[in-house]
Formats: structure tokens, sequence, C-alpha cells
């Protein structure tokens, strides 16, 4: 027989062949064997297992003259024996030609309601788009599953979803896709309230009897109600005169977001490169930068003459548009492009370099921050951020378990 190529079978007699029931192992392989009687060429594959049953999908080409009918006795024969069953559909060529502009739609929910599923998929089609497949990503901390959507460029299709995320109760993130998501990335964080839970000026003010004082002008400069080096100065200020070993006070006091390690961790298994840059003060990235292993670190510096702070900060200020400076800096000397970075925060401060990455992620933001940027996240673990990257729970869970027991061989090696 002559072996015909999937891109041959356009204008060709095809079966699709459907088994779906319980699964358990054999069953594929069953499925091709019986088909292998009849000498037939494989065009398609689809397999989706849902709480324990399968959904086989195979598309292959016609079988010589006069054998369909035996084709779809020994079929549903063996199906039934499998405790199975079999549908078989005769039609003409492949799949159907994807449309131009291919996007992924990723949808976080906690939970992820029948609700909002409607309303993102029928957005999606009244965008012009089709979904070709849905996958998921993860059940826990939160529920994430991916929809490959194609016949609607990205930019249009990430606006009638994102805009309104926030209403439909779900994160949603659009990019485009392509070989360049499995690319290289540069991941860059904001610090505060974003890779740790504080603020880390306001550790430092409660040291120095100022706490109050400096929550509320630090609330109005990430709402963008003042200039952030202006408000900068008026906060350090207040610290003057403070012992330096509060330094190590503060340090031990700064709290992790949930989930920032196995993102990190996760991110530098793949080969990225992950800095932070922070409106917040070296004394403490420096220390981060160390303690989880980034590439890149940088902040503003709190100024220490004599053993005590003087309450001023010396060096290039990281503010707003210095924060994108530094985005643009990272990226050159990491090699990659502007359009592989990812940038995550979540204050007024951070809107720049979000909007100068190829993704920008406002996580847990102000609502200014969360209308401007590319995609939001409104759960409080930072390692969802991997889903938006096309990195499944399993894989991380499964790269976890790898490393335990890598370094338990290691453990036991040394002794």
């Amino acid at each position: 027989m002559t072996t015909m190529s999937a891109t041959q079978t356009s204008d060709v007699p095809t079966l699709l062949v459907k088994i779906f029931g319980k699964d358990r192992p054999g069953i594929t392989a069953g499925l091709f064997d019986t088909l292998a009687a009849f000498s037939l060429d494989v065009v398609d594959i689809e397999q989706v297992v849902t709480r324990g049953r399968m959904v086989l999908c195979a598309l292959v080409t016609h079988p010589p003259q006069g054998l369909e009918g035996e084709l779809r006795a020994t079929v549903h024969s063996w199906a039934e024996s499998m405790r199975m069953q079999a549908e078989i559909i005769s039609g003409t060529g492949d799949n159907r030609p994807r449309g131009l502009g291919r996007s992924l739609v990723t949808v976080l929910g906690h939970p992820l309601t029948a609700e909002a599923t409607a309303q993102v998929t029928a957005r999606i089609t009244a965008a012009g788009g089709n979904i070709d497949r849905i996958f998921r990503l993860a059940k826990y901390p939160v529920t994430a599953v991916e929809f490959a959507v194609s016949g609607v460029e990205t930019e249009p299709l990430r606006t009638a979803l994102v805009t309104e995320a926030a209403a439909l109760g779900v994160d949603v993130a659009v990019v485009a896709a392509g070989l360049h998501r499995r690319a290289q990335r540069l991941v860059v964080m904001d610090v505060d309230s974003t890779v740790i839970q504080d603020e880390v000026i306001e550790l430092f003010a409660a040291h120095a009897g100022c706490e109050a004082e400096v929550a509320e002008v630090t609330a109005a400069a990430m709402r963008g109600e003042l200039d952030f080096e202006q408000s900068l100065h008026a906060r350090v200020a207040l610290l003057a005169g403070l012992d330096a070993s509060v330094v190590d006070k503060v340090r031990s006091e700064v709290r992790l977001t949930p989930g920032a390690r196995t993102l990190i961790r996760t991110l530098k298994r793949l080969g990225y490169q992950v800095g932070v840059v922070s409106g917040g003060f070296t004394q403490v990235t420096d220390d981060l930068k160390e303690r989880l292993g980034l590439d890149f670190a940088q902040a503003n510096t709190l100024e220490i003459v004599d053993g005590k702070l003087t309450g001023r900060v010396t060096g290039e200020i990281v503010d707003r548009a210095g924060k994108a400076r530094l985005l643009r800096r990272f990226a050159a000397e990491a090699g990659v492009p502007l359009s592989q970075t990812v940038a995550i925060g979540d204050g007024a401060n951070d809107l720049d370099m979000l909007n100068a990455a190829g993704l920008g992620v406002a996580f847990n933001a102000k609502p200014v921050v969360r209308q401007a940027a590319h995609t939001a996240v409104n759960v409080p673990f930072l390692d969802t951020v991997l889903y938006l990257l096309g990195i499944t729970r399993e894989e991380v869970e499964a790269a976890d378990t790898l490393d335990e027991r890598l370094l338990g061989r290691a453990a036991d090696e040394e002794h």
C-alpha cells in the first residue's frame, strides 16, 4: 500500500474513530493494533481523560475498498470487549485549517465558575475567535485553564477579555502562541507587596515610631496621588537617627509572599533569568538576591554614617521611570529581547515597567494598575504567574519531587 502524508488527505475519504469510556492502560495501544489490520494511515490523534473517563479520537485514512464494513464491525467488537463505546464517522480530508492569529488564553479562577467560563468563551466567539483546544494547567491553589484560540489577532482578543476580567470574577491573560513562548525569558519583579508581603519602609518606620505617618504617604504614592521621589525623600527623612543595627532586624521581619520561592525556583530550573527592582532599599534587596538566587537586584540605598541612618538615600533613585530603565538594562545584560520579558508589580510606580515588558502582570494591584497592565492576578499566590507562562502545576510538583530525591541521594552519598 502507498502511504499518504497528512498533507495529501485534504480531498480523500477519512474516518473519525471515537472511543469513550473508563480509562485504563492499553486502550490506545489496543485501538491502533485493531486498526493496523486494515493498513491505515493516521492523520490525527486526540485523547482527553477527565475524572477517569477517556475520550480518544483517531482520524485515519479510509480502508481499501470493500473493507469499511469489516473495520466498523471489528472496532465495535473490540470496544465492547474493553467495555468501551465506539463511534465511527465517515468524512473527507483532515481537520479544517485553523484561522490566522493564534493566541493562548489563560483563565485563573478561585474558584472557576461555570458562569465565568460561559462568559469568557462567549467573548472569545464574539471577538471572532475559535477555541481549538482546552487544557487544564492547575487545580490548586487556583483552577487554571488554557484555551488555544485561532481566528483573531492577539491584541483585539486581549482587549475583549482582559478589560472585563474583573467583572467576570476571573483573571485572564492573553499571549500570542508560537515558539517564542518556549524561548529563554527574563522575569523582573517589584519587591514590596509583590515578592514580599511587606512594605520595607514601613518596617523601618515601625522601629522609628512613625509607622502610621509613613504608611499614609506610601499608600498615596502607590495610588499615584504623589510623586514617588518626593514621597520617598519625605518618608526616609523620618528614619534619621535610627541605629544601623535596625537593618538586620528588618531583614528578619520580611515575609515572602506565598509562592514566591516556588515561582523563582521553577523559573531558574527552566533557565530563565530572574531579577527584582524596588523603590525600597538595597539593604533588603541584596539579602533577597542572595537568599533566592536572583540574577539581578536594584533598589535605593539608605545612607548610613557613623552607624546611623542619615534620613537620606544615595545614588540613582529607583522610581517609576527608573524601574522601566532597569528592565531594559537587565534584558540587555541577559541577552533577552524586551518582547521576551515578563514584569510583575502592584503599584503605580510599576506601570512603566509593566507596559515596557512583553507581558506585564499586575499582582494584587491597585485598580489603576490592573486597568493598565496586560493582565492581572488577584489571588495571593505568586506562583500562579507560572500558569500564565504555560507551566502546569504537575510539572512544578514533579520537578520539586525530583530535586528532593536528588538532594536525599546526595546526602546519603556524603554519609
